[in-house]
C-alpha cells in the first residue's frame, strides 16, 4: 500500500533557545495537524483508468437528487445524467474535466486509513412471536427523546443527544444491557420476530435487513434511530478476554465462538451497549437506504465520516480484497454513515444482500487510501 506523505513541516527550523526557558532548546512545538482534504493530480490515484465507471455515474446520479439543487453540483448533476451509457474512456474523461480529486489525510500525515465492509443481512422471520420466532425488532419506542443539537449550536450539526426523561431531567437511555429486561412488556413495539439474536445482533451493526417471512415474502428494515450508547466492537471484547485471536474475530468467527459458548451470548451481546431501532421500507431496489434516503448500490456505495467527506460526493477508493493482497481499485460513492465510521481515512464498503455479501463483508478489514471528488469550484475550508 502507499506510504505516508511528506510533512508540511519537514523544512521548519528547530526552536531556539530563550533565557526564560533554557531547557527548551531543541524542543519543537506541537507539530499542527495536516489539513484533512489535499490537493492531488488524476495522476496520483492508484488504479485510476482501469475501473468501469458506468455503475459508479448511476450512482452519482442517484445521489444528484439531493445535491442537484446545490450551485456547486448544479452542472456535474445535470451532465451526469446526459452522459449515461458512454464509453468508458469518455466517462474518465468526464470525471478529469468536472472534478478535481481531493487526497483525504489524517490528522498525522498518513494516507492510509481502515476500510471495513458491510452488507444487508437476510434473516428468518415472522410478523408474529412464537417458540421459534421469540426475539422481537423493535421500532424507535416512543419514551426515547432525541435532541438535534445543531438547532441550538450549528457547528454541532452533525451531533444528536438521545435520553429518556426521568422526573425533570433527560438522563441516558437504556443501553443494551438494561434494555433487555424489558423486551417483554415493550412487544407492542415490536415490527418482527426473528429465530436467532445473533443475527439481529449483526443486522443491528449492519444498520439494515430484510425478513423472510413463513410465506417466502420479505420486509426491509432500515434504521430509524440508536439508542445513543456509542459501539463497541464484541470482536475485541472476545480478544480482550482471549477467547479469540485477532484473525479470528471475524463474523464467521464471532458466530462460531457464540455457537460453541450458547450460555455466554447474552454477555458478550451485552458488551456492546449501542442498540439500533428499525422502520420498514419497500423490499424493492437495489438497497436498503442510506443516510441520503436512496437506495445503495451493491459495490459501489460506501459508508463514510460526514464531517469530512461531502455526503453524495464520489470518492476513488485504493484497497485489497477482503483478507486478501488482490487489489480493489474502484469508484464508489459516498451515500452512507456509520455509529462505527470516524476519522478522516475510513469507509465501509456496501457490497450487497445476502449470505454472499455477508461472506465478503465479514472478511473484510483492510488498509487502504481515498480521494473524493469534488466540482473544480469548490474550496475547502
Amino acid at each position: 500500500m502507499p506510504g505516508k506523505s511528506g510533512s508540511a513541516n519537514e523544512n521548519r527550523e528547530p526552536a531556539k533557545t530563550t533565557s526564560a526557558c533554557p531547557v527548551c532548546a531543541g524542543i519543537e512545538s506541537a507539530k499542527p495537524a495536516e489539513k484533512p482534504l489535499q490537493a492531488a493530480e488524476w495522476r496520483d490515484l492508484t488504479g485510476w483508468g482501469e475501473d468501469q465507471l458506468g455503475s459508479a455515474l448511476v450512482a452519482l446520479t442517484a445521489s444528484c437528487r439531493n445535491l442537484g439543487d446545490q450551485a456547486i453540483w448544479s452542472q456535474v448533476c445535470r451532465e451526469a445524467t446526459e452522459i449515461q451509457g458512454q464509453d468508458n474512456r469518455a466517462l474518465q474523461i468526464w470525471f478529469e474535466t468536472r472534478f478535481k480529486p481531493w487526497a483525504l489525510t489524517q490528522p498525522d500525515g498518513s494516507r492510509n486509513g481502515l476500510v471495513t465492509g458491510y452488507y444487508e443481512p437476510l434473516i428468518k422471520g415472522s410478523r408474529t412471536s412464537s417458540n421459534h420466532y421469540a426475539h422481537p425488532v423493535f421500532a424507535p419506542p416512543d419514551d426515547l427523546i432525541t435532541v438535534d443539537l445543531a438547532e441550538l449550536f450549528p457547528e454541532l450539526k452533525h451531533l444528536r443527544l438521545r435520553g429518556r426523561i426521568e422526573g425533570r431531567k433527560l438522563i441516558p437511555y437504556y443501553s443494551r444491557a438494561e434494555w433487555t429486561p424489558q423486551e417483554a412488556t415493550r412487544t407492542q413495539g415490536a415490527l418482527a420476530w426473528v429465530n436467532d439474536p445473533l443475527d439481529l445482533f449483526f443486522m443491528q451493526i449492519q444498520g439494515s435487513g430484510q425478513i423472510q417471512l413463513p410465506d417466502g415474502s420479505r420486509i426491509r428494515l432500515n434504521y430509524a434511530d440508536q439508542n445513543g450508547h456509542p459501539y463497541r466492537s464484541i470482536g475485541k471484547w472476545l480478544i480482550d478476554q482471549g477467547y479469540l485471536k485477532a484473525d479470528q474475530a471475524s463474523m464467521q468467527g464471532i458466530k462460531a465462538w457464540a455457537k460453541a459458548n450458547p450460555a455466554r451470548m447474552t454477555e458478550m451481546l451485552n458488551a456492546n451497549p449501542s442498540m439500533v431501532f428499525f422502520r420498514e421500507l419497500s423490499a424493492q431496489g437495489s438497497g436498503p437506504q442510506g443516510a441520503m434516503g436512496i437506495s445503495l448500490t451493491p459495490e459501489r456505495s460506501i459508508a463514510i465520516d460526514p464531517r469530512h467527506i461531502t455526503l453524495g460526493a464520489p470518492v476513488w477508493l485504493a484497497t485489497t480484497r477482503p483478507n486478501s493482497d488482490q487489489p480493489l481499485n474502484r469508484l464508489m460513492v459516498a451515500q452512507d454513515t456509520g455509529g462505527a465510521i470516524r476519522g478522516v481515512v475510513r469507509a465501509d464498503f456496501y457490497w450487497g444482500s445476502g449470505n454472499d455479501a455477508g461472506s465478503l463483508a465479514g472478511r473484510m478489514k483492510q488498509q487502504g487510501r481515498m480521494w473524493v471528488f469534488m466540482p473544480r469550484a469548490f474550496v475547502p475550508n
